[in-house]
């Protein structure tokens, strides 16, 4: 059995409490257990979230865990030099650590983050450059798996490391049927921006927000401003600059970084080659997609998917 085991300290954020849903979910689609989930904490007992109200902690001792996963807080406060030492000491009884958001401060403090890649929430990623700035930050990636240390972004993308623990320890199935489990709309893959497209773009009215879902749900179609005006009901023209008034930008620009970030998952999530993803996410050919990517990433789309190969193969 793997135990887990959730670190907090005081004023920790809450949503860190949301990892211990996967591994629940897990146990659940097997026929017995195979994670054991315990919030722990330096002394044991009660210890108070951010928002309040306390949660019970078993304390930290002389047992082994197979994961250990630091929580995060609002404010990159660290927790006590003791705590501080036990994580240190850490990797040589724990298969795996991990953090979640600001939980990469404490890692670093910790001098687990020597030598190795890390993210955390992209708000803190620039004070987390200035006080480390030998430890290399991925500041755009949802999670980044870096030997036995994961660390992952905002709240939320603790989720999702959950999620590439449990695929690495159960399966690729085992983790999409979790996923399901959640009613999460994707399982997205580490490489994956901390951005999305759709909320950058923050249209304000019914009608242009209509357009950009119709064509996020079809970027294998034809995108033309004709058929974007007719998905909002508004004539091309006036939805030329409705759109361009709330989202300062183009609606065939929009269309291109929807299809960029689609492609992007794709190559996170799949094993499809260029071709084919160049095809579904309504590029075309590969060319396209090429000059699409250097426009938005400064890269080729091969030299990402190697990347992202190399990082499903580190897990």
């Amino acid at each position: 059995m793997h135990t887990v085991g959730l670190v907090v300290y005081p004023n920790f954020q809450s949503l860190a409490l949301a990892v211990s849903s996967v591994f629940e979910y897990a146990n659940l689609l097997h026929s017995e257990p195979v994670y054991q989930f315990r919030i722990v904490s330096e002394l044991g007992g009660p210890v108070a979230s951010s928002q309040g109200f306390s949660v019970h902690s078993e304390a930290l001792g002389d047992e082994a865990y197979d994961t250990l996963i630091v929580a995060g807080d609002n404010e990159c406060r660290l927790p006590s030099a003791s705590l501080l030492a036990y994580l240190r000491a850490a990797p040589s009884q724990a298969r795996r650590i991990a953090s979640i958001c600001t939980g990469t401060f404490v890692l670093a403090a910790a001098g687990l983050l020597n030598g190795k890649r890390a993210t955390t929430h992209w708000y803190h990623a620039q004070a987390f450059k200035k006080q480390y700035p030998d430890i290399p930050l991925d500041e755009d990636r949802i999670f980044v798996v870096d030997g036995q240390i994961w660390t992952s972004a905002g709240m939320s993308a603790g989720i999702d490391l959950a999620l590439a623990i449990v695929e690495h320890d159960l399966g690729l199935e085992t983790a999409r049927m979790v996923a399901r489990k959640l009613v999460l709309y994707q399982r997205r893959g580490g490489g994956q921006s901390q951005f999305s497209a759709l909320l950058e773009m923050n249209a304000r009215s019914d009608r242009v927000q209509m357009a950009l879902s119709y064509a996020s749900e079809h970027l294998g179609s034809d995108l033309s401003v004709e058929r974007l005006a007719e998905a909002a009901s508004l004539s091309p023209r006036q939805f030329s600059r409705v759109f361009r008034e709330e989202t300062g930008q183009s609606p065939a620009k929009a269309v291109e970084r929807l299809r960029v970030e689609a492609a992007r998952l794709m190559m996170e999530t799949t094993r499809h080659p260029i071709e084919i993803i160049a095809r579904e996410t309504g590029f075309g050919d590969r060319e396209r997609m090429r000059q699409a990517f250097l426009r938005a990433f400064g890269q080729a789309p091969q030299t990402i998917q190697r990347a992202s190969a190399g990082a499903r193969a580190a897990l």
